[in-house]
Order: structure tokens, then sequence, then C-alpha cells
């Protein structure tokens, strides 16, 4: 297949593009390079080395791999260039990890909130726009979020975006459908992915585009097995209290000697998955797409829940290291059960990578390799939920309580 890989250059994108093209398919990438100009706002960078796309690129073929293009477009706002690419390329399918991935990020200021709605949500509806106009029949597939959900299971597994009911008619008949499970975002970034799955379906049953919505739990893990090949093709390892997902600072952390910072009680469970389950999940969708007509699938990308707490104590038994308790920024519950289906995945074949297996691999060949490049002032996450966050006023004094389901549990989640 011809695959537009959007976002290509980020956390998701890139190791997914290397595994598409390791497969043989013809990759086409397409990015705004504006995760390196967020790491230069942000005075933060990868603690694993990233190369230029360039470099990147040039290291790829050096080790054998399929060619790829690169181009770089501004998919939120420059809607007819990507109109002109759609027609130009034709590719038979476009995976879309274009958007801002941060909660705490999307929270930092007004500012911050205004740029991840209007990038995430412009380029998804551009997108969508963009495969109408042109009549690209190609499958659309997406890196959603499990945050879409909440994180509240009400006695009962989360399902695969679509929720059972029956209801009740005026004259006592009752009547069962099927609708998409109540959307209950936690940050601003959240919330754009809920606006996608809304757009995904009505341009699904409007324009009979072909979506697959893959709402995916928290990444974990650095290397896939195209990565490894070059120090020129690794992957982003993010710490920083924007970026950085929660397993990824723990052992940052412990490789440095700094104490595991947990937010709150640690009580917040989330879904995991490898990395190099994330690109075999893509592979998958690209293989089992809907037909012409069918509403959007939707998949949960993970394989393993676990509490904030014990993975802390995880890491901090395999690594000597310990285990700090400081406030939360995040407004959200303090503890919570999560429950997850994930069927679809497992049943089409993909084999988990178990995270107790993978962490010690993990800290002695990544955190602790690149540790000296790491910037300890940029470990505390200072992005609040709040004014009264910001302002250091607790919760109660501010007339507020906290939700009885908590969002994202001090963590960031993936990239797009």
């Amino acid at each position: 297949m011809k695959i537009a890989v959007l976002g290509g250059d980020g956390f998701c994108g890139w190791p997914a593009s290397l595994h598409l093209a390791d497969l043989g398919h013809q990759v086409l990438i397409v990015d705004n390079l504006s995760r390196r100009r967020i790491d230069e706002e942000l005075g933060a960078s990868s603690l694993t080395p990233i190369a230029s796309m360039e470099e990147r690129l040039a290291a790829w073929e050096s080790v054998g791999g399929a060619p790829m293009r690169f181009v770089e477009l501004d998919l939120a706002t420059d809607y007819e260039g990507l109109v002109d690419l759609l027609r130009t390329e034709r590719p038979d399918a476009v995976v879309h990890f274009a958007e801002q991935r941060s909660a705490p990020y999307s929270m930092k200021s007004p500012r911050h909130k205004r740029y991840t709605v209007d990038n995430n949500t412009g380029t998804t509806h551009n997108l969508l726009c963009a495969l109408v106009e042109t009549g690209l029949d190609a499958h659309l597939v997406h890196l959603g979020t499990m945050g879409v959900y909440g994180y509240g299971t009400a006695g009962m597994s989360i399902p695969e975006g679509y929720l059972d009911v029956e209801i009740v008619g005026d004259d006592g008949s009752r009547v069962e459908q099927q609708i998409l499970y109540p959307t209950n975002p936690g940050s601003v970034y959240h919330m754009t992915k809920c606006l996608d799955q809304q757009l995904f379906a009505y341009y699904a049953k409007n324009d009979a585009l072909r979506i697959t919505d893959l709402h995916q739990g928290i990444i974990w893990g650095t290397h896939t097995d195209q990565t490894l090949r070059d120090e020129r093709l690794i992957n982003r390892f993010d710490y920083d209290g924007d970026y950085g997902t929660v397993l990824n600072r723990f052992l940052m952390q412990a490789a440095v000697g700094y104490p595991l910072t947990v937010h709150g009680t640690g009580g917040q469970t989330r879904a995991f998955i490898h990395i190099q389950d994330m690109v075999r999940c893509v592979e998958i969708a690209l293989a089992n797409p809907p037909a012409r007509g069918d509403r959007v699938k939707i998949f949960n990308q993970m394989t393993q829940t676990h509490r904030v707490r014990d993975l802390a104590e995880l890491v901090g038994r395999i690594s000597d290291a310990e285990v700090e308790l400081v406030p939360n920024p995040r407004h959200e519950a303090a503890e919570n059960e999560l429950h997850v289906h994930n069927e679809t995945f497992i049943d089409l074949g993909l084999e988990p990578t178990l995270l107790e297996e993978g962490l010690l691999m993990e800290v002695e060949d990544v955190a602790r390799r690149y540790a000296d490049r790491a910037d300890l002032d940029k470990i505390p996450c200072t992005s609040t939920w709040t004014a009264a966050q910001q302002a250091g006023v607790p919760a109660s004094r501010a007339g507020r309580t906290a939700p009885t389901t908590e969002p994202t549990g001090g963590i960031v989640e993936h990239s797009a």
C-alpha cells in the first residue's frame, strides 16, 4: 500500500512509519515539525538524541530500509496544500498522528488551550473535508486515546467505542440501540479527541468515509525492532513535566537518582501499551479496514492496566529508587478503578509485550545510557488544571470538589 503518515516525525508517528516501511509499504511522512519547535519553547529535549528528519531518512536507507519520503506541511492551516497532496499522491491509507498530544501542555495557558483545539480539531476536520473533496477512498486510521471515556468504569468494563443501551418509549416499548460511549474528557487535549470522534462518526455516516479510531492507552518503552538498527533512528524519550509519560518519567528518574514523583496518592489506574505493540496495532488496523458505508471501527489499543503507585513501587524495586508523593497539579479524583475490553486486537493476532518483562531493559539500555542528557529542572510538572491550583488555593477553599471520575492521573498519554 501507499500510506501517508501524518505526524510521522513524532513519538508514535516515527516508529510507525519505520514499521510500515519495513513491511514493504510505500510510506510518505507528512509533518510540520511542530514537536521540535515545542521542545525549543519549553527549553526541554528528548533524553535520547533526535536526529534531523533528513538524517533519519538517510540513516534508514543506510541500514537497508525501503526509502521513505517527507513533505513538510501544516495540515491545520494549509488546506489547499493538503488537498493537492492527496490528489497528487493518492494514498491507499492515511495514518493520522498529527495532533498536539500532551494534556499538561494543553492546560498551560489560554494560548496553549487555543492552540491545541485549533491544531488538533483543525487538522482532523481539514483531513476529512479533503478526503471528501478529492473523492479519495483511502482508509483513515486515527490515533485516539482511552481518555475519551474518562476513567470511571461505572461498575463495568469499558467497551470498544460503542455502548449497548435500552430505551423505554412513551408507549412502554423497549428499543435496543448502540451509541458512542459517552465522552468525559479530562483536559483540553482529551476534549479534542472527543471532538475527533464526533467528526469521524458524522463523516462515516454522511460521506461513507472508511475510518478506524484507535483509543490508545499510555505508551511505554522506547525501542522497536526498526529503531534499534541505528542510533540515528532512535525514538523520543520524553521525561519533562509536560510531555513525559508517567512510566518513562519514573525510568529516567530512577536512572539519575531522582525520587520517583507520584502525583497525589498515586491511586490512578491507567491503561498501557508498549511502543512495539502500538506499531503492530497500526499494522493490524490497516489490514482490517471497514467497508465503505460502515460506521467507524473503534479499537481499544491497550494491553494492561496498572495503578500509578504500583508502577512506582515496581520501578523502585528493580532500580533501587525511592518513591516520593508530590502535590497533584490536576483536577481529578485521587483513586479509580479501570476495566477495559481489548479483545479485538488480541483476536486479530496481537501478542502483548508485558510491562514486567521489559522495564529492566529500558532502565539499563535507555535511561541510564543517556542519563547525562537529563535536565533535572524539567522533571516537575508545573502545568495546572485550574486557576485556583495555579494560585495555590486548595480545591475545598476554592469552592470546588474533586471530580468523581478523574481524567488523566498525573500523566501524559501518547503521541501524535
